[in-house]
């Protein structure tokens, strides 16, 4: 089962030096406001609103923090008015690289206006809508955590439906060995919440579910200049409170990206 996780690994490393708990805590606090109201209050009858919240948790957001969430999703206290939308937008970064951008914004203007002045501010554009977005597909994600023994988990991907996984190591690197201290299991959107359940009834230790953007075609960035400047652009995107996901289409070697990091 081939795996999709260079992206992933390029976000774990990214995390290491970032230092944004504050901005995390919005967005995710952002997500569970959205699952709240488009769905049930009650985070056992919204597989939505679950994930958030397990995402929550991970991140270390205080449980005080997450019911206040919940109950603006439920049109409950402070800030029940507030209401977002889920947009999507899409550019090109530096040498043509693909961007796909998820936002939950209560000004659409606002939040464009914002992204356009990152984008130009590091040589990237802002695009029209469908632009990039035909060179990713959408999936589902279940993050394991714990010792994974290959074979076990091959055979519980595929009794919960899963397309493919990838085994991860101590570092936060995949690997095609028969053994790993954690995996990510990649599925169809609608078949997540049903592979959760079957891996969890497997015994499995559940770190976290996501939709995540898979890019069909990578695009190679071997100059360490031009790879600066994607991750500076990816930095400042990731940087606006309006914006959740960020994803491109670029591969770099590890080794150009421990530098660029460095």
């Amino acid at each position: 089962m081939a795996g999709h996780s260079k992206w992933a690994n390029i976000k774990r490393q990214k995390a290491v030096v970032d230092a944004k708990r504050g901005k995390i805590f919005t967005k995710i606090a952002r997500e569970i406001i959205v699952a709240a109201r488009s769905g049930s209050a009650d985070p056992n009858g919204n597989f939505q609103l679950r994930s958030a919240i397990d995402k929550a948790k991970a991140a270390g957001i205080p449980n005080e923090n997450i019911e206040r969430a919940i109950a603006k999703g439920a049109g409950i206290g402070a800030g029940a008015g507030d209401s977002y939308e889920a947009i999507r937008y899409e550019g090109y970064g530096p040498g043509g690289v693909a961007i796909l951008i998820e936002a939950l914004t209560d000004n659409r203007n606002r939040t464009a206006a914002d992204l356009r002045v990152a984008f130009s501010k590091n040589g990237g554009s802002l695009g029209e809508i469908g632009c990039v977005s035909w060179m990713f597909e959408q999936k589902g994600v279940v993050i394991l955590t714990g010792e994974i023994e290959e074979d076990a988990l091959l055979e519980a991907s595929l009794a919960g439906g899963a397309e493919s996984y990838d085994l991860i190591d101590d570092d936060g690197d995949s690997s095609g060995r028969d053994a790993g201290t954690g995996a990510e299991v990649f599925t169809a959107v609608s078949n997540l919440e049903a592979l959760n359940q079957t891996l969890q009834q497997q015994g499995y230790t559940v770190a976290q579910t996501e939709l995540r953007w898979i890019a069909g075609n990578e695009l190679a960035i071997t100059d360490l200049a031009q790879v600066e400047q994607v991750l500076k652009l990816i930095n400042a995107l990731e940087d606006l409170d309006d914006v959740q996901t960020v994803t491109a289409n670029f591969d770099i070697a590890e080794d150009l990206l421990a530098i660029a990091l460095g």
